[in-house]
């Protein structure tokens, strides 16, 4: 074995050590590797199952390299490159992670409970799309409410601009934002202001142009195939090398980044039927990584399959239920994956008490049994919104919620999403009604592009409501999502609603709730709160027809919030409450105390 074993942090990879960089590849199917550096090749030694390791003195950090297999005449970039500064294409870098200086050691980490998640994609967060200028703006966040930053996908892929869902180097952040210390520095800047950060992982598949794998290995990919083409081996013939290469990759992100945790993107694409599922050993690889800090792991999932918090251990899921719901409740579009939904009161009440609304039933859409009950878990372990990077860009041509429905609508939608039990998550611009778009942006070679825009229209005709489609790979349709951070005063009132609503959330461990009109319900929290919403006209609501409605003993309810006008709350002193139109209305026990 060469010299440093012990020092190495990660079993693949670049890595520095005293008088040099250790090297180790995994590539089973040859016979041969060696790193080139310039114009000389330096051999590694073969190891057991796959892999290949050496020293090389000649090599330090901001070294460039490659590695040839079986002496051909091209080289490729690292599978595990830290850094690709010219690109997928071109050559890996070494980097010293020891080489920032944290200024938040004695960061914590995130509470489970009591999270507001912000979803940011940092190209397009600010005018400069960097690292840097988003720290800039963190502050704001913050000020409003937000101890949780969900980034978008960083790792590298080709071209100028992109969501970063198609990326190929599971361990190196993109150039297009910065160094891999400027991503350090965006953590530690966000640590200083008390707000945690997890990063959306894309562990279903690697992104078409600027992949290297099967060069390696042909083992990385399965024989099945998801939406996005071949799937990724975890449960094959040599799945164990693969398996290693991921978990390793979401331990990664949490010690040398400090990451609060990771979102796992699309999980439902991701097959094993190991014993031990895939994700099981991604979050238990990252409660490792952290040591004592606490993080978070969320996963999305289509089916909504609750064996990923039950049996995989992770702690909370994306609702995409409540989000069509609400989107119903807010537009009437009754289309594509938002038929099954009627967004009536009974189920955002349902949702509330049972988390998602279906739990094996029918689901017409997509012709089968949806869902899986999740009845004895905590609310708080459902993350919901109103808005998201797909939703916003898959359903209304970029448009944001705000502009396609009532401001009525828009703001009683929002107090139910702020105040609600789940743990709610906004998309960035949201707070401030911000007037960009979220398109579809994705730069790749002419061929491939043609055919990304062309499925990109060929997925939207399922919305008979959207008749047009931005080319994803002009840049104008990129510059275009860019926010305008000087709408944040522009549009102070939005900025200041869910400010006041984020200052009013509470944890609560038990709801109630019930429909009191044909577009109004109410939801009874354990702290002695009342939530009225109410998505139609005026309505006039007999204070005896609902047994939620009555105050706890010996105490009568004063407003806390209205989305109206307070005058047009009237309470108390009557028989009746009337509640304004596209409203909703925060009551709290007064009077009352607790033996």
């Amino acid at each position: 074995m060469p010299s440093g074993e012990s020092l190495r942090r990660r079993p693949i990879g670049a890595e520095l050590i005293r008088g040099g960089v250790d090297f180790r590849v995994w590539a089973p199917d040859h016979r041969q590797a060696a790193v080139v550096i310039e114009a000389s090749d330096f051999p590694l030694e073969r190891e057991r199952d796959g892999y290949f390791r050496g020293v090389v003195r000649e090599a330090g950090a901001g070294t460039r390299y490659r590695l040839r297999l079986d002496g051909a005449s091209e080289a490729f970039p690292d599978p595990a490159s830290r850094f690709q500064p010219e690109g997928p294409h071109g050559p890996s870098e070494v980097v010293d992670p020891a080489a920032y200086r944290w200024r938040n050691e004695g960061w914590g980490g995130v509470q489970k409970k009591g999270l507001v998640i912000y979803e940011m994609h940092i190209g397009t967060f600010t005018g400069e799309g960097t690292w840097r200028a988003a720290m800039e703006k963190l502050k704001p966040v913050v000020d409003m409410g937000i101890n949780l930053l969900e980034i978008m996908p960083v790792n590298e892929f080709p071209g100028r601009f992109g969501w970063g869902y198609d990326g190929v180097d599971l361990w190196a952040p993109t150039r297009l934002y910065g160094p891999p210390d400027d991503f350090r520095a965006f953590v530690d800047a966000a640590h200083s202001l008390q707000l945690g950060v997890i990063l959306d992982v894309v562990y279903n598949h690697f992104g078409p142009d600027g992949c290297y794998l099967r060069e390696f290995a042909r083992n990385y990919f399965s024989d099945w195939k998801n939406e996005w083409g071949e799937a990724v081996n975890f449960d094959g013939p040599g799945c164990e090398g693969v398996r290693e290469f991921v978990s390793e990759n979401a331990g990664y992100w949490i010690e040398e980044f400090h990451l609060d945790g990771l979102r796992l993107d699309a999980t439902q694409s991701i097959n094993d039927r190991s014993p031990e599922n895939i994700m099981t050993v991604i979050g238990r690889r990252a409660r490792e990584a952290a040591d004592k800090r606490s993080i978070f792991v969320v996963a999305e999932n289509e089916p909504q399959d609750i064996a990923l918090i039950k049996s995989y251990g992770l702690d909370a899921m994306w609702n995409d239920d409540w989000h069509h719901a609400a989107i119903v409740a807010a537009t009437g579009r009754r289309e594509a994956y938002y038929t099954d939904y009627r967004g009536k009161p009974q189920e955002f009440v349902s949702m509330a008490r049972h988390g998602f609304l279906y739990q094996g039933q029918w689901y017409s859409w997509q012709k089968k049994r949806r869902g899986t009950p999740s009845f004895d878990i905590p609310a708080e372990k459902f993350v919901c919104y109103l808005q998201n990077h797909d939703q916003i860009a898959n359903s209304a041509t970029g448009q944001r919620l705000h502009q396609i429905t009532s401001a009525g609508r828009f703001r009683a939608l929002t107090a139910l999403l702020l105040l609600g039990p789940n743990t709610p998550m906004l998309f960035q611009g949201q707070e401030f009604g911000a007037s960009a778009p979220f398109l579809y942006f994705a730069d790749h070679k002419p061929e491939l592009a043609a055919l990304v825009a062309k499925g990109r229209k060929e997925f939207l005709k399922q919305f008979p409501s959207v008749t047009t489609s931005d080319d994803p790979g002009d840049p104008a349709t990129f510059e275009r999502c860019k926010l305008d951070h000087s709408e944040r005063e522009k549009h102070s009132q939005a900025l200041a609603m869910h400010r006041d609503l984020l200052r009013l959330r509470r944890h609560v461990s038990k709801i109630d709730g019930a429909v009191i009109g044909d577009e109004a319900f109410l939801l009874r929290f354990d702290d002695d709160r009342l939530l009225l919403v109410n998505l139609g006209a005026d309505l006039t609501l007999e204070v005896a027809a609902e047994p939620l409605l009555a105050p706890p003993k010996n105490c009568r309810w004063q407003l806390l919030w209205s989305s109206e006008a307070v005058a047009a709350i009237e309470f108390e002193s009557t028989p009746s409450w009337r509640i304004p139109a596209e409203s909703a209305v925060l009551l709290e026990a007064l009077g009352y105390t607790r033996s």
